[in-house]
């Protein structure tokens, strides 16, 4: 596994790559940072998996980028196209995608050795009904990663119900962008009156903070959890907007998470630019 940055992790086994959420990968971010680029990819990626349609996690320039190598876009299936959840699957054909797949939550797609499945995915979309958003279970050979984006857990009884589908989990990734922007960064020109900022600032796109992160990776049980989609890579200051210091919520939040891991003993880390992990086939 090799993390490009924010939510982009590209998986292979056996002939057979996946990739989440594609960043930019032509360079840039500064000369002082060594980090993964499209020289880095396989020439052939089998699978793209988008996992919700926000500008940091379905980035077109990246996908236009990487087209001509990539054999299927897996996504979230949506209810038909509407104004605040537009229909992915025709933005992408309309770009030159010819191969889309939607999954539905629970769903799983086939794939060489191992299998892709939809997961639920909670919040971070300002309460609206946004329906457009899996997460995903990555399931190659013996081996399963987790990827929750941004999800916020909202309810702890979620992560109980996929235990049985999902046990055992040998990597977790979770974003903890605990304090996401008011309801109105995305969504505000398409209302058509003002919105209260009472309601703004409550309806924030938020994920999950440190205690939602824990009673995640208590149920779900990794072997290794990895923070990740923070947007501190400096390539993506267009996009995100972000700055953090140590005493940033995000930071102090996600560093609980680390914190509660290694008491655990589970291997944990926010991810930053560029990191490689290899999974053994051996016994777990």
């Amino acid at each position: 596994m090799r993390y490009f940055g924010h939510a982009s992790v590209l998986i292979e086994r056996a002939g057979v790559a996946v990739l989440t959420d594609p960043v930019p990968l032509h360079g840039g971010g500064g000369p002082e940072l060594d980090r993964f680029t499209s020289a880095d990819l396989p020439e052939r990626i089998d699978y793209v998996v988008l996992t919700h349609n926000h500008q940091d996690h379905v980035m077109l320039e990246a996908l236009l980028e990487l087209r001509h190598r990539i054999g299927t876009i897996v996504i979230p299936a949506s209810p038909g196209g509407r104004l605040h959840d537009p229909a992915l699957a025709l933005v992408l054909r309309a770009v030159g995608f010819e191969r889309v797949h939607e999954l539905r939550e629970l769903e799983e797609l086939p794939i060489e050795g191992g299998g892709i499945m939809a997961l639920p995915f909670l919040g971070e979309h300002g309460d609206l009904d946004v329906r457009t958003k899996c997460a995903y279970a990555v399931r190659l050979g013996d081996r399963r990663v987790v990827f929750l984006a941004d999800s916020n857990n909202l309810d702890p009884a979620l992560y109980d119900h996929l235990r049985p589908l999902l046990d055992p989990v040998d990597v977790l990734f979770i974003g903890m962008e605990c304090e996401g922007a008011p309801m109105s960064w995305i969504y505000g020109p398409l209302f058509v009156r003002p919105i209260a900022r009472s309601a703004d600032q409550a309806r924030r796109l938020n994920g999950s903070d440190s205690g939602k992160a824990i009673a995640i990776v208590d149920r779900l049980a990794p072997k290794e959890a990895y923070v990740y989609a923070m947007g501190q890579e400096p390539w993506l200051s267009h996009v995100m907007t972000m700055e953090y210091s140590d005493a940033s919520r995000a930071i102090v939040e996600s560093n609980a998470l680390l914190r509660h891991c290694r008491d655990r003993s589970i291997v944990a880390e926010r991810l930053y630019v560029k990191k490689e992990l290899v999974l053994g086939d051996g016994p777990r």
